[in-house]
């Protein structure tokens, strides 16, 4: 089978996500204190100092975009690129339809001719690039924007900025498998980069079951229903942990960990769980079977005392817990 890549089609020249449908889950306004149970004792840790459960880190421009009908796609997609314009990136409009269709949705834009005359605002079709049932390719699809990224910061762009329409990439559970291990993929390279990404998903097609799962890799959504995200964090590779690893996340963890630690790679990775306002001992044994999986010493940086006594009540190897402030 081909393997595809998504790309902006040059022909055509040139506050922060707040919800529209389901909202992201905001913060509490009073301290969270999470009890859990270890051994014969209730650890009591507050979390007042650390971000709510389902709070995005600030500045990540990967965002999971669940939407009901088109309109609202493409309600959400000028304003994610609208966005990027203003910080001086070349922004892509990628979704199903003709060339001229996805420009026709750019044109409420201000200032649209001149964009496009200067090559900053860019259109693709997918029904040119993907055929039915394909299944992208992580690593070539990461390495693609990549190349495209560093050409726009070559034309003189601060960066690059995608809202891309991908319902019919997800489809099929090998569709999802691999997306999913893109979507880590490239997240980990945008928590380092100047790239930027709307991925958007039709939760009518779809299902509430494969976009949560889609949510779970990305570190903003407007899915109010993901209890935790797990995704790439600074510029040394590390991977962040955030939300609660609760009973709600006893299947869709080990999911996302199948989706991710594969290319975690060798040696220490470190997991930056500041973002981690609970854990039970079901998220770190998951964690440490994907560590024993791959060769990997799983360091979890947290600012909860109870994962330290818990891996060392259990004995769980491959994990090592840092407290940090």
């Amino acid at each position: 089978m081909r393997t595809p890549v998504v790309m902006c089609d040059s022909r055509w020249g040139g506050g922060d996500d707040a919800a529209v449908g389901a909202p992201e889950r905001a913060a509490a306004s009073a301290p969270l204190v999470s009890f859990v149970l270890v051994g014969a004792y209730i650890d009591v840790v507050s979390q007042s100092s650390a971000p709510p459960a389902t709070a995005p880190r600030q500045g990540r421009g990967h965002l999971c975009w669940a939407f009901t009908e088109p309109g609202e796609f493409f309600t959400r997609a000028r304003e994610f690129l609208s966005e990027g314009l203003a910080a001086g990136k070349q922004v892509c409009l990628i979704a199903p339809g003709s060339d001229r269709s996805l420009l026709d949705e750019l044109r409420p834009i201000a200032g649209i001719d001149a964009l496009l005359e200067r090559g900053a605002v860019r259109v693709r079709s997918l029904d040119t690039v993907y055929g039915d049932g394909d299944v992208v390719e992580p690593e070539e699809q990461v390495g693609f924007y990549t190349a495209e990224t560093e050409r726009a910061v070559a034309d003189g762009f601060t960066g690059l900025r995608v809202a891309a329409e991908a319902t019919e990439l997800v489809r099929t559970p090998a569709q999802l498998g691999a997306f999913a291990r893109y979507e880590h993929a490239v997240d980990r390279y945008m928590a380092a980069s100047t790239f930027d990404a709307m991925c958007a998903y039709s939760l009518p097609d779809l299902g509430a079951d494969a976009v949560d799962r889609l949510a779970a890799m990305h570190p903003r959504t407007n899915v109010d229903t993901v209890p935790f995200h797990l995704h790439g964090w600074g510029g040394s590779g590390a991977v962040a942990l955030d939300g609660e690893l609760d009973s709600r996340s006893r299947e869709l963890f080990p999911w996302a960990l199948d989706h991710a630690a594969g290319g975690w790679g060798r040696g220490e990775v470190v997991v930056d769980a500041r973002g981690l306002t609970f854990t039970d001992h079901h998220g770190l044994l998951r964690l440490a079977e994907q560590a024993e999986r791959h060769g990997f010493t799983a360091v979890l940086r947290t600012r909860a005392s109870s994962p330290a006594r818990l891996v060392d009540m259990l004995g769980i190897r491959r994990v090592r817990v840092e407290q940090v402030a």
